[in-house]
């Protein structure tokens, strides 16, 4: 059995919250009507009608005595859509038997139907009445009387589907309102606690929570805020940020407690909370002739530990900085691009086509730190070399030259720079009394303008 209730001037979310103090189950269905599911609630008011003058008379109360100070339709149907009908065409209490519906509504006119609950829209509702109209049917008893297979023929699916809303004879379930999510999970301690051991069992509940439910929604999470409330009154906040969606509560544990040790709160934590922002989980198709990848989690862990050891701004991605400063970049936290918008890629021409599938791209190896070097540059044009470290020696007689580019900048900072370019190729390996083959290498030097000293930047492959 279900119970309709119509106000004509509800205030905001009263209506919904009146209902449920009759029933758990309750689908708001607009802001002045909603239907309530009240199998079972006789043996808490009696009979369903006793239970609709209940409604009706508490509804009238004030609303410091759960009352919405105004007068109520109430609709009782075997049927929702039954109920939401008489609700909002009958004052005060109706009660329609089951089997019963279009001895109720039977004289309503078929404008009166609510459309909308059976997926028909606004277009095609005012084309079916229409059609009704020219052919003089005007009452839901004279449209529940046409032959279905005419009304199929000639309306559609639609026109059924309102023919069975007028006969009273749809069959759907209730769509309750649902409560909106919070991914979050806290805890205020009794005493506070100052020490990581302790600490990791709160983390480890709350986590297990969380965990749980993004569990079930089916979803997971690529960022963990956390919020410690210390006992002296301060906020320690720290921000996960994960490259991939996971939903793992262990994986969550290590990441946050090697992050609490690098970043420890000033003084005891008395709350903990931790909020996360919901994803999409990650799916991922393994081939059978792909090697198996390392998992995301145990790369995250691994990268986390590297970053406790030598420190969080020397591990991550590369990123370049806006500046011509030779090799000068950023590392960032590294992330995963899920998604590729193929429509951006612009198309080549067949003139671009045809001058990268000319041109031969050499790939550069650079040396860090730069390799100091001895050069002779008769008239400034460096013609031998030689330099050498604990992994490599370069030495030979430089055959040919592109060059120099002088790049400078950042004249007004203590760290300036300032040096001549040369793209050079070395024929290396035995003296010229040699018959043997000689190799031939390219190597990028600079020399730095206020010492005079020169470096090999690296070499190209």
């Amino acid at each position: 059995m279900f119970a309709c209730i119509y106000s004509p001037n509800p205030t905001e979310s009263a209506l919904a919250e009146f209902a449920y103090a009759f029933s758990p189950v309750v689908e708001e269905s607009s802001r002045d009507t909603v239907i309530l599911d009240v199998t079972g609630c006789e043996f808490l008011f009696g009979s369903a009608y006793e239970l609709a003058i209940e409604i009706r008379t508490r509804a009238q109360k004030p609303g410091i005595d759960g009352g919405l100070e105004a007068k109520v339709n109430v609709a009782l149907a075997a049927n929702p859509d039954a109920a939401l009908h008489a609700a909002r065409n009958f004052e005060g209490v109706t009660f329609i038997s089951p089997g019963e519906e279009l001895t109720g509504l039977g004289d309503l006119p078929v404008t009166a139907l609510q459309y909308s609950f059976v997926r028909v829209d606004d277009k095609q509702a005012e084309e079916i009445f229409e059609t009704l109209r020219l052919w003089g049917i005007r009452s839901f008893r004279d449209f529940a009387a046409l032959p279905v297979a005419g009304v199929a023929e000639r309306l559609d699916q639609a026109g059924v589907r309102l023919q069975q809303l007028a006969s009273g004879k749809t069959e759907r379930h209730l769509k309750l309102k649902q409560p909106a999510r919070e991914f979050k999970a806290s805890l205020e301690l009794e005493h506070a606690v100052g020490e990581l051991e302790p600490l990791s069992f709160i983390f480890a509940r709350l986590l297990n929570q969380l965990c749980a439910t993004l569990n079930a929604y089916a979803l997971a999470t690529n960022e963990l805020l956390v919020q410690m409330t210390l006992a002296d009154q301060t906020t320690h906040e720290r921000k996960l940020a994960l490259p991939y969606a996971m939903r793992d509560h262990k994986v969550f544990l290590k990441l946050l407690l090697l992050d609490t040790e690098m970043h420890p709160p000033a003084a005891a934590v008395s709350a903990v909370s931790i909020n996360c922002e919901p994803v999409k989980p990650r799916v991922s198709q393994n081939g059978l002739f792909i090697p198996l990848a390392p998992e995301p989690e145990k790369l995250e862990l691994t990268l986390a530990r590297i970053a406790k050891l030598v420190g969080e701004t020397h591990v991550g991605s590369p990123v370049l900085v806006d500046t011509h400063r030779p090799d000068t970049f950023l590392l960032k936290h590294f992330t995963v691009k899920t998604k590729y918008d193929f429509s951006k890629r612009r198309p080549r021409s067949a003139n671009q086509q045809s001058v990268t599938g000319n041109r031969q791209c050499l790939g550069f190896r650079m040396f860090r730190p730069a390799l100091r070097a001895m050069v002779q540059a008769p008239r400034g044009i460096p013609t031998q070399i030689s330099a050498w470290d604990k992994h490599r020696s370069i030495h030979g007689k430089i055959i040919n030259v592109a060059g120099p580019w002088r790049t400078t900048g950042d004249w007004w900072r203590d760290d300036r720079w300032a040096r001549d370019e040369w793209d050079v190729a070395i024929e290396a390996g035995a003296d010229s009394s040699s018959r043997l083959q000689r190799s031939t290498a390219m190597y990028r030097l600079y020399r730095e303008l206020a010492s005079g000293t020169w470096f090999v930047d690296g070499s190209y492959d």
